[in-house]
């Protein structure tokens, strides 16, 4: 019964003066800003924060109509565009629908098809925006052809083209890499080389604990002129395997496969990095551990057990794997 009474009443008030005293706009400017909607709403307070930011006029009247008329449940956590000068109720219904710019995550050391994938997820592309992305936006040049599309949190207009997602993205990357930048020149390493690294690094680990001791290893077989080695690498041949999945399973055939990506008939580093590392990979690319070992496994608890020779390789998988 309250609540029709308040209904009753709100229409009053729409029908008169006091409907732009209370709903009319906080000012006059119709200059677009991006009233952002976090991913975790703990603590969050909607209508506070559209009055604090002065999208709304704070009032006992339309904050009632918002808490009661507002289905809060729905609000989609982003990114809105709105201007001072909105009325309420035409910012309650902007914030109800769709948002304007949505969140993207992701944390592991992903290669540019699976980011591509979660884009289009997020941002509704459809499968000629995916292809572009694979094969246009992301081939731009050959230093960024893999490895430089961070993973991190990212608030994303949703009608950004696919080029200008990249970028961001690669900006990203610069900027979580220009404290490092120095730091590699004094080593004479080259960035994309130390990013090479720092991706097969993220692929093998098991954790933080383990990384900067498989970066030694990586560090003392290219020293010593060894194939690599590295599973990851032909995981990053076979692309996604028969149960679709990207770094499945795979078949010791594709030993055999005469991928310039296959450390085990090539060489020295891959052509490029096989995913997006994060600063903390760049970082052990740059810092390994000390190490005589030049092979290594992590046993059923995901622990690290390095060899110095083959044969001591051989022990640790009877010991730690049969």
């Amino acid at each position: 019964m309250k609540k029709v009474f308040i209904l009753i009443l709100l229409i009053v008030l729409i029908t008169s003066p006091f409907y732009w005293y209370y709903f009319g706009p906080v000012g006059k400017n119709k200059e677009v800003e991006i009233f952002i909607i976090p991913k975790n709403q703990d603590g969050f307070d909607l209508v506070q924060k559209l009055e604090t930011e002065k999208f709304i006029k704070k009032n006992k009247v339309v904050e009632y109509y918002f808490n009661t008329f507002v289905f809060l449940n729905e609000i989609k956590p982003g990114g809105y565009r709105l201007s001072k000068a909105m009325w309420a109720l035409d910012v309650f219904k902007k914030i109800n629908g769709k948002p304007d710019l949505v969140w993207v995550s992701y944390s592991s050391c992903l290669r540019k098809e699976q980011v591509g994938e979660i884009l289009t997820d997020a941002l509704g592309w459809s499968e000629n925006d995916l292809k572009k992305w694979n094969t246009v936006y992301t081939d731009t040049a050959p230093e960024y052809f893999e490895g430089v599309y961070y993973p991190d949190t990212y608030l994303i207009p949703i009608d950004e083209s696919g080029e200008h997602v990249a970028k961001r993205l690669i900006n990203r990357f610069n900027e979580k890499f220009t404290p490092l930048a120095d730091k590699y020149v004094e080593a004479n390493i080259r960035w994309v080389t130390g990013l090479k690294i720092a991706s097969l690094i993220a692929r093998e680990a098991a954790g933080k604990n383990d990384m900067k001791v498989i970066s030694g290893i990586i560090w003392n077989r290219l020293d010593k002129g060894m194939p690599l080695q590295i599973d990851a690498t032909m995981q990053y041949t076979l692309g996604k395997n028969s149960e679709g999945k990207w770094w499945g399973a795979i078949d010791l055939k594709e030993q055999k496969n005469n991928s310039p990506y296959n450390s085990y008939l090539h060489k020295g580093l891959p052509p490029t990095p096989i995913c997006s590392p994060n600063i903390d990979y760049i970082d052990a690319a740059l810092n390994p551990e000390e190490t005589d070992c030049l092979f290594y496994l992590h046993d059923h608890f995901k622990q690290i057990h390095c060899a110095e020779t083959y044969e001591d390789h051989l022990q640790n998988i009877k010991k730690y794997l049969n």
